[in-house]
């Protein structure tokens, strides 16, 4: 499983016009589910975002978690985290299909409420509009293979 986490002062995913899914400050999630992937990894990957310390302290350092600043979550899924790049079309063989990856995706989701936040999410497999206000910028990739 694959994220790119993004703190965001606010976020929210449009789709066909509406407003699908807002946060405040928080996290804009981009989440992508491998064709591999387990339960046991998008618990880990829950578990990872959920505890990153990467809201400033009172001296300016990176020491505060989400609850700590009683954030939320956007989460958007995000397919093309497994984009396979060797040629200028990109494959995309390596992410999940539907069937394995929308339980994965509503599992991290489960997961993370589970702990106390707020998620909200855009819709499985449609055009959306992603909008966010970046807060640093402060961006981290994550990957279950290398965690």
């Amino acid at each position: 499983m694959r994220a790119v986490v993004t703190r965001v002062k606010s976020a929210s995913v449009t789709i066909d016009g509406a407003v699908n899914g807002q946060i405040a400050q928080g996290f804009l999630v981009l989440l992508g589910v491998g064709s591999q992937d387990t339960e046991a990894q998008a618990d880990k990957m829950a578990d990872k975002i959920c505890g990153l310390r990467i809201f400033e302290d009172e001296n300016e350092k990176m020491n505060l978690s989400l609850e700590a600043v009683g954030g939320s979550l956007l989460v958007v899924s995000q397919f093309t985290l497994y984009a396979d790049t060797k040629s200028r079309r990109p494959g995309f063989t390596g992410a999940a299909k539907p069937d394995t990856a929308v339980p994965l995706y509503e599992r991290f989701m489960d997961q993370c409420r589970r702990r106390g936040f707020t998620v909200e999410h855009g819709q499985f497999g449609a055009d959306m509009q992603v909008y966010s206000q970046n807060d640093g910028p402060v961006t981290i990739w994550l990957d279950t293979d290398t965690m």
